[in-house]
């Protein structure tokens, strides 16, 4: 039986594809390559010694869905797969609507019909919107998000909390992401985003790499320490790691569980700056620029629950996130496209 990964080319889905492999799954990825290229999943193949099955499958195409589960044996689905740009989102609703809960409801639908009631969900830590504390726990509600992207995966939590229980034969996971950077430690795979970075430390090492001029710091008047963004980054194979410990939960009938992932501390923009300096060597120029509509001061979690539940806890420090990330973006300056 094998795990099905949507959207698995992608940053996270690449080093979750690889982990999995790691850890003896069998793993059938889909993904539709609108963010992402085959040559990641090459580079896992490499990395693993193993083959990586992989299908050009959108998840809103019941057909191509359909064939998919007549073919492959699937016991399990982590679902990556989904449009992610919260600027982008809030420039193009419909179509972050259409595609991230319009394919989740088709995928779903799919895996019922074909008896596979078992899943993970990659949420994020935009679901508690502007928190009234932090750090944030499972416990703490989730608001009214602060843009489209993030209020896609609040409807997408409701929907499988709703799904589940009406049916509690199902299994799933919710895990609710904080900031992932980093990538794999051999350098082989990691964040290759189109166009300019949305995200900090690709927009960083881009800057590091002649890609981009300087560093644009969206506010330094925000009631932080330095007056920048603060936010729980995570390493990117520590998060990686964590949807394996969420399939032994799985395995173990866990009903409806939802878990933070994250480090439990916050880093501010300058702090990420400064770490990245002394972990690369190279100075990255900034200039100060408006606050992002959105954006809020700082969010950070504890994730204290995922180690009591799970035996998962974020083992990589920042220098190691920085380190790691700056080791992929040298030796790919372009990403995979060389």
């Amino acid at each position: 039986m094998a795990i099905l990964v949507t959207g698995g080319s992608g940053f996270i889905g690449s080093h979750t594809v690889l982990e999995l492999q790691e850890a003896g799954y069998d793993v059938v990825v889909i993904d539709n390559l609108s963010n992402s290229t085959e040559k990641s999943l090459k580079r896992v193949e490499e990395l693993s010694g193993k083959p990586v099955k992989f299908y050009k499958i959108d998840i809103r195409d019941r057909e191509g869905l359909e064939g998919l589960f007549r073919q492959e044996q699937i016991d399990s689905c982590i679902h990556f797969a989904g449009l992610k740009a919260v600027g982008e989102s809030v420039a193009k609703p419909w179509e972050y609507y259409e595609n991230n809960i319009g394919g989740t409801l088709t995928l779903v639908d799919v895996m019922r019909q074909n008896g596979v009631k078992n899943l993970i969900f990659s949420s994020s830590s935009t679901v508690y919107g502007d928190p009234d504390r932090v750090p944030v726990t499972e416990e703490d509600p989730v608001k009214k998000c602060t843009n489209p992207y993030g209020s896609t995966k609040a409807m997408q939590e409701t929907i499988f909390t709703d799904i589940q229980k009406a049916d509690p034969e199902w299994n799933i996971v919710l895990l609710r992401y904080f900031n992932p950077i980093g990538a794999h430690p051999s350098g082989r795979i990691g964040e290759d985003p189109n166009g300019i970075p949305n995200n900090l430390m690709p927009y960083i090492t881009q800057v590091a790499v002649g890609k981009q001029p300087f560093l644009r710091v969206f506010g330094n008047d925000y009631p932080t320490p330095d007056g920048t963004g603060v936010r729980d980054y995570i390493h990117v194979v520590d998060l990686a790691k964590g949807h394996v410990k969420a399939l032994e939960r799985i395995k173990a009938g866990c009903g409806l569980a939802i878990y933070n992932l994250g480090t439990g501390k916050g880093y501010s923009v300058l702090d990420i700056v400064k770490n990245f300096e002394e972990a690369s060597g190279v100075k990255i120029p900034y200039e100060i620029c408006d606050r992002r509509p959105g954006d809020i001061a700082e969010n950070y979690c504890d994730a204290s629950k995922a180690e009591r539940e799970m035996g998962w806890k974020a083992e990589k420090g920042i220098l190691e996130m920085c380190r790691d990330s700056w080791n992929w973006q040298k030796n790919n300056p372009n990403g995979y496209a060389g």
